[in-house]
C-alpha cells in the first residue's frame, strides 16, 4: 500500500495529540518537526510549564465545548486504564468572586446566565459537581464554591508518554527551525514530497511565513513548582485578570504548580521574584495547609518558571487552507486550554487531513 506523506509542525500537546491521532491510520506516513521537543525548558515551549489540569467549561454554544467533550473522554480513559501516561483523578475546588459574572453559567439556571444558558454540559460529566456557600472567612469576596473531580496531568510523563506512542506507530521525529510554512514540505524522512502539513506551531504561527498570523500573541505565565501537596487543586480568579490563584497537585511525584499570572504581549522569560513571592504568599493564604500552617518559608521550591502560553486572538483555529499549492490543517491557538481541548481538536485536525487525502 502507498502511504500518503503528512508533516506535523510542532511538538507540544497540540502537535503530539495530532500525530498520535493521525498514526492510527495506516494510511499515513508521518514526520514531526519541531524546534524544541519533550525535554526541552524554553519559555516558547509552554506545553511542560502548564499545570496541568483538565477544566473543561467552554460556554454551551462554542465548538470549544465539543472539543473539550472529546478530550475529556479520552482523559478519563487514561487515568482509568493507563497510569504510566501522568494522567489521574483529583478532587478540585473553584471559587468564584463576587465581581467574576462571566463564572454565573457554572452556578446553574438560578443565575444570571444560567437562566439564558441552560444546565452547563460538563454539570453532569465531572464527578461530584456541586455548588455550594464559601467557607465563611471567604463570604466578603467569594459568592461560590464549585467542588468536583478533574484529571490532572504530569507533562513530563505525558508528553514523553504521547511520543513514545508515535514512535512505536512509526512516526520519525526531527529537529528543524522554518521560516516559511512551505520549506516543510521537503523534509519528510522519506524524501518524498509532503501530502500534506499539519500546522501545530502554537505561538510560532504569528511569524512562519504562509501563515503569519497577526491574532497570534503569547500570554505570558509564570508558576512556581514545589514539593508541598494540597489536598485538593484549588483555583481563584484575581480581581484585575493579571494574577490568579491556583494549585494544581501533578501525578506521579510531580509536585505542585502554584500560579499564576496571564500577561499579554509580555515576551519576558526571566522569572520576576516579585511575582513569585505574591505567588506563593497568595497560595498558602488560599490554603494553609499546603505548607503545613507555616507559611511561605515552609514551601519547598524545586524551581521557578515561565511559559508563554500560544493565545490568539478569536480563539483557536483548527481549519483547512491551500497555502499555494500545498494543503494545510492548522491547529493552533489554543493559549492555556491546549491540554483540555487536544484531543477534541485532533479529532477535528483528523477530519480534515481526511477530507484532503480521502476525498
Amino acid at each position: 500500500m502507498t502511504k500518503q506523506n503528512i508533516i506535523v509542525l510542532g511538538a507540544g500537546v497540540s502537535g503530539l495529540t495530532t500525530a498520535f491521532a493521525l498514526s492510527k491510520d495506516p494510511a499515513y506516513s508521518i514526520t514531526v518537526l519541531a524546534k524544541h521537543m519533550p525535554g526541552d525548558s524554553d519559555a516558547e515551549y509552554a506545553s511542560p510549564w502548564a499545570g496541568a489540569a483538565v477544566l473543561p467549561f467552554s460556554e454551551k454554544s462554542e465548538a470549544a465545548q465539543y472539543w473539550d467533550a472529546d478530550s475529556w473522554r479520552e482523559f478519563k480513559k487514561l487515568a482509568d486504564e493507563v497510569p504510566e501516561s501522568g494522567v489521574s483523578w483529583q478532587g478540585a475546588v473553584v471559587y468564584v468572586r463576587h465581581d467574576d459574572r462571566s463564572m454565573d453559567w457554572f452556578l446553574g439556571p438560578d443565575s444570571r446566565e444560567g437562566k439564558e444558558k441552560g444546565k452547563p454540559w460538563f454539570v453532569d460529566a465531572l464527578p461530584g459537581y456541586k455548588v455550594s456557600a464559601p467557607e465563611t472567612n471567604m463570604t466578603e469576596y467569594i459568592k461560590a464554591k464549585l467542588s468536583f473531580t478533574t484529571i490532572t496531568i504530569n507533562p513530563a510523563l505525558y508528553l514523553p508518554y504521547l511520543l513514545s506512542h508515535c514512535l512505536k506507530s512509526g512516526v520519525v521525529f526531527r529537529r528543524a527551525i522554518l521560516t516559511h510554512i512551505a520549506d516543510a514540505s521537503t523534509l519528510h524522512h522519506t524524501g518524498a514530497k509532503a501530502d500534506l502539513l499539519v500546522n501545530c506551531t502554537g505561538l510560532g504561527a504569528a511569524a512562519l511565513g504562509g501563515v503569519r498570523d497577526s491574532a497570534v500573541f503569547p500570554a505570558r505565565g509564570q508558576v512556581v513548582l514545589v514539593r508541598n501537596y494540597p489536598e485538593k487543586l484549588l483555583t481563584m480568579a484575581g480581581p484585575d485578570g493579571d494574577e490568579d490563584t491556583y494549585m494544581i497537585p501533578r501525578p506521579a511525584g510531580g509536585g505542585t504548580v502554584l500560579g499564576g499570572s496571564y500577561q499579554p504581549e509580555d515576551w519576558n522569560a526571566d522569572p520576576d521574584m516579585d511575582l513569585a513571592g505574591r505567588i506563593m504568599q497568595r497560595g498558602v493564604e488560599l490554603d494553609p495547609t499546603l505548607a503545613g500552617g507555616k507559611g511561605v518559608e515552609s514551601l519547598s521550591v524545586v524551581r521557578h518558571g515561565v511559559g508563554f502560553r500560544p493565545a490568539r486572538t478569536g480563539g483557536p483555529r483548527v481549519e483547512a487552507e491551500w497555502v499555494g499549492e500545498l494543503a494545510v490543517v492548522h491547529n493552533y491557538g489554543h493559549g492555556g486550554g491546549g491540554y483540555q481541548a487536544s484531543w477534541g481538536c485532533a479529532a477535528e485536525a483528523v477530519r480534515l487531513v481526511g477530507g484532503f487525502l480521502k476525498g
